[in-house]
């Protein structure tokens, strides 16, 4: 029964595809890279607010209110716990030089998330390790990444002053969810090319990037209820924790989102379909994986690694056994 299952999803690219999908993220160890994303992200976030935060407070010094606006943009990324993570940030305090080195100071120590996401990037395309960028490229880029992200917000903030043109109605009520997915589209597609360690054409970061700001909005819509029923149920076991522990859980599974958008480019950008579900034997496909995972590993110049398959003697025959076998 399970090999007629996978024939028929090798068949068929409705089937076969999203299972290529999910088969590609279990090889790249998707699933740790999001994990590492979580636990960066939460420690990067209060150092990343903190500089935002004072940084803001300068440039917009003469316009509280536009200030205040900014800020709740960024609350509501993280839907019910905004609150107590506006609470906890405040401006660094100083001047002068004193001012500058904590500002960097936090920067640096915000930085961390950028460096585990151009790892998990790199790792999703199978970039070999010798080809990745060196260290000051890297920190350019993960600086890079955190401007755009900054723009991010200032359009974010732009697009909820902007009036809709729609009269009441359906279209008004869905004009803002319409371009929040437009900027978060154009947000991901640049933030997939900043991230990951190799050239790749725009076209091919389009339908990952699609998918991913048609989740995130989907998920920013729902927010509030998913993580209001986590917090009830988490505060039950881990009581004074539980903020934590569902802060933790939407990081990762925010990462998780990402990771997925970003596998169904590579998948679609090599056509990593159809794979086999039981092994042996294996498609085309599963020995590109297989090729291009080995490969990762190469971390020299002058280093190659080359891949054979023997022959898969130990493939079974899906014909019926006769009465003398």
């Amino acid at each position: 029964m399970l090999r007629s299952v996978d024939r028929l999803q090798q068949r068929h690219s409705v089937l076969g595809f999203p299972i290529g999908v999910v088969k590609k993220f279990g090889d790249d160890q998707a699933s740790k890279h999001a994990a590492l994303l979580a636990y960066y992200g939460f420690l990067s976030l209060f150092p990343l607010m903190l500089v935002f935060v004072t940084l803001l407070g300068y440039a917009l010094a003469d316009n509280a209110a536009l200030q205040q606006r900014v800020i709740d943009t960024v609350i509501t990324q993280f839907p019910v716990l905004g609150s107590q993570i506006s609470d906890s940030i405040t401006a660094i305090q100083g001047s002068g030089v004193g001012l500058v080195i904590g500002i960097a100071g936090t920067l640096w120590g915000g930085l961390a998330i950028t460096q585990s996401a151009q790892d998990a990037m790199n790792a999703v395309w199978n970039v070999p390790r010798k080809n990745r960028p060196n260290f000051w490229l890297r920190l350019a880029r993960g600086l890079g990444s955190l401007l755009l992200v900054v723009a991010g917000v200032l359009a974010a903030t732009w697009l909820s002053q902007w009036g809709s043109p729609w009269p009441d109605g359906i279209a008004r009520r869905l004009s803002p969810f319409a371009g929040s997915i437009l900027l978060n589209l154009l947000l991901l597609t640049v933030v997939f090319q900043v991230l990951t360690g190799m050239a790749v054409p725009w076209r091919r970061l389009l339908p990952g990037a699609a998918c991913g700001a048609v989740g995130w909005s989907v998920l920013q819509a729902l927010g509030a209820w998913i993580i209001d029923r986590q917090l009830q149920e988490a505060n039950l076991i881990y009581g004074v924790f539980a903020i934590v522990i569902v802060l933790l859980s939407w990081l990762y599974l925010g990462a998780q989102l990402m990771l997925y958008a970003a596998e169904i480019n590579v998948v679609l950008a090599r056509r990593l379909w159809p794979r086999s579900l039981l092994q042996p034997p294996l498609t085309e496909q599963d020995k590109e994986v297989l090729t291009a995972l080995a490969a990762t590993e190469e971390r020299r110049p002058g280093q190659t690694i080359e891949v054979s398959f023997a022959p898969e003697a130990g493939a079974r025959d899906d014909t019926p056994p006769s009465a003398g076998d």
